[in-house]
């Protein structure tokens, strides 16, 4: 005994099955415990980290040194204190007006040159001058 289903014909024709509307979540999980598994080996692993080894500084009491201030403007005008000054004769100027001294501050302004700023620093370390850069820019009440 056969039982048909449908419009009565049964002849080669197969009833479509419906799709499901469920999300499949097999994939799902399967990521989720690879992450998981990831997650509980690398936790173990950040405990320790790396050794580096920072350097210390140390507070000091004392004011800066008075040192001759070198100074260069963003047009490459170079100064000696407030003084104009040749940076071919920079050395020889520095030990006449301020003898004894072996450093220098040396300040540019930000928008210098770099080459300018490096044959100064150049012209001073073969005269035997410790350059201490200044590295904040001296308001002084100037704004533009």
């Amino acid at each position: 005994m056969a039982i048909g289903v449908g419009n009565g014909s049964s002849r080669g024709r197969r009833r479509s099955v419906p799709a499901l509307s469920e999300i499949n979540v097999t994939p799902f999980v399967d990521v989720a415990l690879v992450l998981l598994i990831i997650f509980m080996i690398t936790a173990h692993v950040m405990e320790y980290g790396i050794d580096i080894e920072v350097p210390k500084t140390r507070t000091t009491e004392s004011s800066p040194k008075e040192l001759p201030v070198v100074q260069l403007t963003k047009t490459g005008d170079l100064r000696l204190g407030q003084d104009p000054a040749n940076i071919n004769s920079l050395v020889d100027t520095i030990h006449k007006k301020y003898p004894g001294q072996k450093a220098v501050y040396l300040r540019a302004d930000k928008q210098t040159i770099f080459d300018i700023v490096a044959n100064v620093m150049s012209v001073l370390g073969r005269g035997g001058f410790a350059i201490n850069v200044v590295t904040q820019p001296d308001d002084g009440g100037h704004r533009r």
